[in-house]
């Protein structure tokens, strides 16, 4: 199998990724310069706390949405079906009060099985990915509309869910460290995809899918197999951020979720990651999504209005985007 099939990449991609990367970094801290310039609030320790509270979450959906994106895939359920699994996690411990752990299992599992179903419907149906998960992200609303009755979840009767996000076990050990469980849940998730996609044959598989699908079936893989895998995978760990941002908000919001997508995607775009697959970094990733954060909150701060946050989210998709493109192109 070639170097390519196998998802290894030639010395000048991987010199490519690298040099956007750093550029990503580069641009993270000169954000992070401009808007501690414009307002002294920006740096404060609390506000400092709600851009990695928000990255928790964002983080989360934007590693989902990269496994997804390197097998040349997109998945635009990432946020519905967080919202799914959070109303799920909700059902399991407010309505049918069961312990904390089967909640945190049942939001896991409800995203890894509407995961599979999504790859199912891509891998054996041949649904293009754009569709299968576009129809996905609605019928994932209607449920959690239809399971939670459309109303608020609250996690009132369940001590402790709200230290899933908001408490902090390295604040508890180094009280100069008020590091929230959020941030560490989610540098535990990067970790463990990082060592996935590094260390093992899904890892392979997810970028040789990318690079050359039919190549890697032609060599007797069954690639069928391995894409629903990822998704199931994607799928799992959109349940985490099911769970982080449940826990955040002590409820499970059926309404919320919808537009979360666009900022995963994002994140990934911006960190290095090729939409047109075989390409990507968790690293690059994090950083991506930590802009998104910054960028947001800075804008907040500012008092820049709403409507003009998304136009600015909108235009730095597409020049991600459009610099994806020109990067391919010198490949």
């Amino acid at each position: 199998m070639s170097a390519t099939t196998t998802g290894t990449t030639a010395p000048s991609t991987r010199f490519s990724g690298a040099q956007h990367r750093l550029l990503a970094f580069a641009s993270l801290i000169i954000l992070m310069v401009v808007f501690s310039l414009a307002s002294p609030n920006f740096l404060q320790t609390s506000n400092v706390i709600t851009i990695l509270q928000a990255t928790s979450v964002n983080g989360v959906l934007a590693i989902a949405a990269t496994l997804v994106i390197i097998t040349g895939g997109i998945d635009l359920s990432v946020g519905t079906l967080m919202t799914f699994c959070a109303v799920i996690a909700g059902v399991v411990l407010t309505f049918w009060g069961m312990p904390i752990g089967l909640g945190v299992l049942a939001a896991i599992l409800a995203g890894a099985l509407s995961g599979t179903i999504s790859g199912t419907f891509v891998a054996k149906l041949k649904i293009p990915p754009f569709i299968a998960t576009l129809g996905m992200m609605l019928i994932l609303k209607g449920l959690s509309l239809v399971i939670s009755g459309t109303r608020p979840i609250y996690f009132n009767d369940t001590p402790g869910f709200t230290q899933i996000s908001q408490g902090s076990i390295i604040g508890a050990v180094v009280p100069a460290l008020p590091i929230p469980n959020g941030v560490l849940i989610l540098f535990l998730v990067a970790i463990a995809a990082s060592f996935i996609l590094e260390r093992t044959v899904l890892g392979r598989f997810t970028f040789a899918l990318g690079s050359n699908e039919e190549a890697v079936r032609l060599s007797g893989v069954n690639t069928d197999r391995w894409k629903i895998a990822v998704y199931a995978l994607a799928g799992g760990i959109c349940g985490i951020a099911g769970l982080l941002i449940a826990s955040r908000l002590n409820s499970a919001q059926p309404a919320l979720g919808q537009g979360y997508e666009l900022d995963a995607i994002a994140a990934v775009v911006i960190g290095g990651t090729s939409l047109s697959g075989g390409r990507g970094t968790i690293v690059g990733t994090l950083i991506g999504a930590l802009i998104m954060s910054v960028l947001a909150n800075g804008l907040r701060i500012l008092s820049v209005a709403q409507e003009w946050q998304t136009v600015v989210t909108g235009s730095i998709i597409i020049l991600a985007v459009y610099t994806d493109i020109l990067r391919r192109r010198r490949l």
